[in-house]
């Protein structure tokens, strides 16, 4: 068995469900389960329908339009026609009671995207039968998936983990495709819930290793991980292969990859996920493994993570102390402030936020204890690798700098042991990365 997730711009409108359905047919020997996110951007459009219905006005206009138009262009029968009306007019009741009451709440607004995959997978499924696939539309809870009520964030709970199994092996080893919706399920009391950031891909890797699937391919519209953000980089190439380590410090960084949290049950049972292109079959992709085998260079790929603020706070009294760093994150704590990167010595700590954090009061709090500075428009410069090779890495990625004229402002060596962070100015991110990839993939 094989899990393949295609994301919303892969089944945007009725000519990217024709080409899915291409890269589908011919690997129906290995038994696949697809995984589908909304349509295009049917999720914004509810969120937007939801936003109108506040203020007293209904419409589901653009999200009609757009799934009738791909069931007449795919020329599917009345029934999926059927189906899909009755979701709409179930939808408009929701908008309705929304526009009666002015309230959205988190399980509400759960309820409320549900209707995106749901809509996807039925149209989906309709068009791959009458390509002479036998497929079988099911939303999430259908295929076993139940979550606590935490919603909006919900987590999927362990016992799932079996009724996905029991339901969805049965149904591919007799030849059905099953066509699942992503980022969705039930909790206890049978309220619709969503699986938070990354949920349609979670959706996959939880399929993917329930079922002991053979491979998980998360189809986007790059050629896997690619060495660093070819918009900055014209020659940046896909990544053969990398840990689940390293893929979590990568998407952390700022690389558009699999959210870190998505993985988390691939990594439990050794589970390797593959990220493909749906624009471009053909490539190989980035497989995402336990454990590296073979020689590999020392870099595996460059990232650089923008607007970002950078805080250092000095004290003599930390010398020799102890709690003072207890006190430093105490004051982060309260305030809900997270932090990215670290660098201690005896007198100072330096660090890193999200930019979007408001300071002020932070800054009150910390300069009761220390001296603080507050520097604005950085950027985190990530290198991804073999960091048993760090002084060969710290060595080229120095001399990259020196030769631009860069002033590298802080260096964190994470505990992780895959990655080596440093801090720069923001309008010099680019041609660091740039001279970077120069240095490790081009010379």
């Amino acid at each position: 068995m094989i899990v393949m997730k295609f994301g919303g711009s892969s089944v945007a409108n009725a000519e990217r469900i024709r080409y899915v359905t291409g890269i589908v047919k011919p690997l129906l020997d290995q038994k696949p389960v697809l995984v589908l996110s909304a349509m295009g951007d049917t999720t914004d459009h509810l969120l937007e329908a939801a936003d109108h219905a506040l203020k007293g006005i209904v419409s589901i206009e653009t999200i009609e339009n757009l799934h009738k138009q791909t069931i007449k262009e795919l020329g599917l029968d009345a029934q999926v026609l059927q189906e899909v009306d009755a979701l709409l007019s179930e939808l408009k009741s929701l908008l309705v009671g929304i526009s009666l009451i002015k309230e959205l709440t988190n399980r509400t607004k759960d309820y409320l995207v549900s209707f995106g995959e749901r809509l996807s997978i039925r149209i989906a499924a309709s068009y791959f039968r009458t390509a002479g696939i036998k497929a079988k539309a099911l939303d999430a809870w259908d295929a076993g998936f139940r979550s606590d009520a935490n919603y909006s964030q919900a987590e999927v709970l362990s016992e799932a983990w079996e009724s996905i199994a029991k339901t969805l092996i049965p149904l591919v080893d007799s030849g059905v495709l099953p066509v699942v919706t992503g980022f969705i399920a039930k909790d206890s009391q049978g309220n619709i819930t969503t699986l938070g950031r990354g949920g349609s891909d979670l959706t996959a890797t939880l399929i993917g290793s329930a079922c002991k699937a053979q491979e998980v391919q998360v189809w986007k519209d790059v050629d896997g991980i690619l060495t660093a953000d070819p918009r900055l980089v014209k020659t940046a190439r896909p990544v053969e292969v990398v840990t689940y380590e390293e893929a979590a410090e990568l998407a952390y960084f700022g690389a558009q990859v699999l959210h870190p949290r998505s993985m988390q049950p691939c990594i439990a049972t050794g589970t390797t996920v593959r990220v493909k292109n749906s624009y471009n079959p053909a490539a190989p992709g980035t497989r995402i493994v336990s454990k590296l085998d073979g020689q590999t260079g020392p870099v595996r790929a460059i990232t650089s993570k923008k607007n970002v603020t950078l805080v250092d706070i000095v004290s003599s009294r930390m010398l020799g102390q102890y709690g003072f760093l207890a006190g430093v994150f105490e004051a982060f704590s309260a305030h809900k402030i997270s932090v990215d990167m670290v660098a201690t010595s005896e007198v100072s700590i330096s660090l890193t936020l999200d930019a979007a954090h408001d300071l002020g009061a932070l800054k009150r709090d910390l300069e009761k204890i220390a001296s603080v500075t507050i520097k604005e428009k950085k950027a985190i410069i990530t290198i991804i690798g073999d960091v048993r090779r760090s002084s060969e890495i710290l060595e080229r990625a120095f001399g990259v700098c020196s030769t631009l004229g860069v002033q590298v402002q802080m260096i964190s060596q994470g505990a992780s042991k895959v990655n080596i962070s440093f801090i720069v100015d923001d309008a010099e991110a680019p041609q660091v990365v740039q001279g970077l990839h120069r240095a490790f993939f081009e010379a």
